[in-house]
């Protein structure tokens, strides 16, 4: 992606970011966000991302260009309100997408949090979807699921080329919830598990989730083309744990409830077939996240 004009939601978001810092280099970016945090809109403009304030929520995007090449759809919100998460998740995806109807392509950032099979089996993108994230936040899979809806629709009453991509435990140097575990291991707190086996998942790395972004809008289509994105390794929590306190120096205590997430490993074979594989191996790259936000621990 060189010299398009790029339009990017929740830019000073974990994931967003380094996205956006990415693609600046050869595009021309636009980051919208609340951005409460100054130091994060900082760091974008300085890199070239125009950044303009905008409320997802509000859904009010009259200030900006309607020219976009393409937008990454990136911003989540998890506040726990029904009014809220519904409007940011879902109902803003729609009014963004007429907004900028005549994108290329849009790419919408749905999560693997829209499963919830009964057992622990590899969810392919015809797995049954439910409630899977509500002993932890309680409007999120819900909205993640409306929001898919929204998507899907606009794209067929507008035309517009879209993908919703289900994205699957994101981390880097930008966080990430293993940085999350390794900073419950470094206070002394045990980390939630759910009973039974181990939680397994498909971490991805920023740096594999911004290779892949060229090839989700390329394959952008009207139906909306519906894939998992997801690490090619399937690593459970406990696993996770383990390695980033071996590297610290600290054992975790794992404490079983009913009060967290059940593991939820993604089937990718139709992201191979349509984007292709992940390189990141997951122990390089939570090394190096680690010695991000803890060098004083762990040496790059």
């Amino acid at each position: 992606m060189r010299g398009s004009k790029i339009l990017i939601t929740g830019a000073s978001g974990q994931v967003a970011l380094p996205v956006a810092l990415a693609l600046a280099a050869d595009n021309e970016v636009w980051g919208i966000a609340r951005f409460t945090d100054a130091t994060a809109r900082e760091r974008l403009e300085k890199a070239g991302v125009r950044c303009e304030a905008v409320n997802m929520a509000a859904g009010d995007f009259n200030g900006l260009p309607t020219d976009f090449d393409y937008v990454l759809n990136l911003g989540v919100a998890k506040s726990g309100r029904w009014d809220k998460d519904m409007a940011a998740n879902a109902e803003s995806a729609g009014l963004l997408m007429a907004h900028c109807r005549g994108a290329k392509a849009f790419l919408h950032c749905s999560s693997g949090a829209v499963y919830d099979p009964p057992g622990d089996e590899h969810r392919t993108e015809r797995t049954v979807l439910g409630d899977n994230h509500k002993p932890l936040l309680p409007t999120y899979s819900i909205t993640k699921i409306a929001g898919e809806v929204v998507v899907a629709t606009m794209a067929r009453a507008l035309g517009v080329p879209a993908t919703i991509a289900r994205l699957n435990v994101p981390y880097g140097d930008n966080g990430g919830w293993p940085l999350f575990h390794l900073e419950l291991m470094l206070s002394g707190t045990p980390v939630p598990v759910p009973p039974g086996g181990p939680a397994v998942y498909n971490p991805i790395h920023e740096d594999d989730i911004i290779a892949m972004i060229p090839k989700l809008v390329e394959v952008a289509s009207v139906p909306a083309t519906t894939v998992n994105w997801g690490g090619d390794q399937f690593v459970s929590l406990q696993e996770w744990c383990t390695y980033l306190g071996s590297l610290v120096g600290k054992e975790p205590v794992f404490e079983e409830t009913d009060q967290t997430l059940r593991g939820n490993p993604l089937d990718v074979a139709k992201m191979h077939e349509l984007i292709g594989a992940t390189t990141v191996d997951w122990r390089d790259g939570m090394r190096r996240m680690a010695a991000t936000f803890h060098p004083e621990l762990i040496s790059h």
